[in-house]
């Protein structure tokens, strides 16, 4: 996914924002009453700790921003502008919500759209494009990401040639969460392929002392999207990045023989009722267990490991050591085979404009700046592909090796195909389906044909 879902050098490389960028307003800033941000104390002068934020001062007034990402992990956003609020006089005014798909083309329609979202899905961006309501990104922020980010990532926050959204923060999706120490006491390594990963799985069910596999898809009205990401990585693995990319644009269908195999590896794997769903009960259960919930279970013995993102790393409690010896760390989900390389499943968010007031351009571009990004990974639990970045900042061993992966030339990448789908497809049927298929046991030939019918005509 998807933030739904859910998430390297330092000079203001982005800041080179000319007067024009702030020359005319074009309305007036509102605020909202779901601000978590403090407010800006005062416009400080150019001079000091606040001469890197001269390009974005001789503004005003607040810029609101909606997102999916919630507390804690919206708490890191809101600190990491705090003194960029203090230096310009701008105020952020941030909210998040767990039902973000749905609202945010709600409030645009409603003409309530916010300054700025994290928008976490290509698909979506197209949709909110169609609207006429969102705005093309200003030079300066185009500028940031043709220096700084693979050529891929700004044909992801195109539509139809025109540039809108700046790729922000990244994910690894092939990651595989579980405990090295309890690894280490119960005599278990980690696989480097496929088929060790499936043996083990089987010899941990067999001993008895917990389920291989736990999971969780329930994520308010983004529900099933951890599901879809699980086949995608199936997808990549058996059938390989052609395939992969003839499936985003429906030149192969949800009900060919490559998509049917997948869904019966996955049926395999996380249906399988003597290896899912610890700590929360059965097969069923994945489809009523929070994403957020789903790997706590790992820390008291009830299940081993998770297929998720490296944003999880956000989920564990406060004290929680992530680390290759400590009481949680990941491990690379291996490849099915050697014919497609070492596949790479990843995501992101894009920041979308839906105002081209001075003051929303200079959130909007310090955001898609080098400084931000490196000022972000300093507060731990965040990867950005962004290839100005200080890849020594990351604290922790997760975030570097994340970051490794995503800016890998070597590596067979593709992003997260249910977010590159039409919407009615990656953040609509494919999850209500995948829902199914776990809360119903309905028939995968039923879920692959009722995606294939929500595919838009044209």
């Amino acid at each position: 996914m998807s933030a739904a879902k859910r998430r390297r050098g330092t000079a203001v490389a982005a800041g080179v924002m000319g007067v024009a960028l702030f020359a005319t307003a074009c309305g007036s800033s509102t605020d909202t009453a779901s601000t978590t941000s403090p407010a800006a104390t005062s416009t400080a002068s150019a001079t000091g700790d606040c001469a890197a934020f001269s390009d974005y001062m001789g503004n005003s007034g607040t810029v609101s921003i909606f997102a999916s990402i919630l507390a804690p992990e919206s708490d890191k956003y809101i600190q990491s502008w705090k003194k960029f609020e203090d230096c310009t006089g701008i105020k952020i005014s941030y909210e998040g919500s767990n039902d973000f798909e749905s609202q945010l083309p709600v409030r645009i329609q409603g003409g309530t759209a916010p300054d700025l979202a994290f928008i976490p899905q290509p698909g979506l961006l197209q949709k909110m494009v169609a609207t006429g309501k969102a705005v093309a990104a200003p030079d300066a922020v185009a500028k940031n990401v043709d220096e700084n980010w693979n050529e891929a990532w700004k044909g992801y926050g195109s539509v139809d040639g025109t540039f809108y959204s700046a790729p922000m923060s990244s994910n690894m999706k092939s990651f595989v969460w579980y405990s090295p120490t309890a690894f280490k006491a119960a005599g278990y390594t980690v696989p480097t392929t496929w088929d060790d990963l499936m043996k083990l799985s089987d010899t941990i069910a067999k001993a008895g002392k917990g389920k291989p596999w736990c999971g969780g898809i329930a994520s308010g009205t983004a529900t099933g999207w951890p599901a879809t990401d699980w086949l995608e990585q199936l997808v990549i693995r058996e059938s390989g990045p052609e395939a992969y990319d003839k499936w985003i644009s429906h030149e192969i269908k949800f009900n060919s023989p490559e998509i049917t195999k997948s869904m019966d590896t996955l049926a395999g794997w996380m249906k399988n009722p003597a290896w899912v769903n610890g700590g929360f009960g059965d097969v069923k259960s994945i489809a009523t267990t929070t994403f957020q919930n789903a790997g706590q279970p790992i820390l008291k013995g009830q299940c081993w490991m998770l297929q998720q993102a490296s944003f999880y790393a956000n989920q564990f409690p406060a004290g929680t050591k992530i680390a290759e010896d400590g009481d949680i760390f990941a491990f690379y989900l291996p490849e099915i085979g050697d014919a497609f390389g070492k596949p790479v499943v990843g995501g992101g968010e894009f920041v979308t404009a839906f105002s081209d007031r001075p003051e929303v351009k200079a959130v909007q571009t310090y955001i898609s700046s080098v400084p931000w990004i490196n000022e972000k990974i300093k507060l731990k639990d965040w990867v950005s592909a962004n290839k100005g970045a200080d890849i020594n900042l990351y604290a922790n061993p997760i975030d570097k090796l994340s970051a490794t992966f995503l800016t890998d030339p070597s590596a067979t990448f593709r992003f997260d195909a249910s977010d590159l789908m039409p919407a009615a497809v990656g953040s609509g049927a494919l999850w209500k389906q995948m829902t199914a298929w776990f809360a119903e046991d309905k028939p995968t030939a039923d879920v692959l044909a009722g995606v294939d019918d929500a595919w838009p005509a044209s």
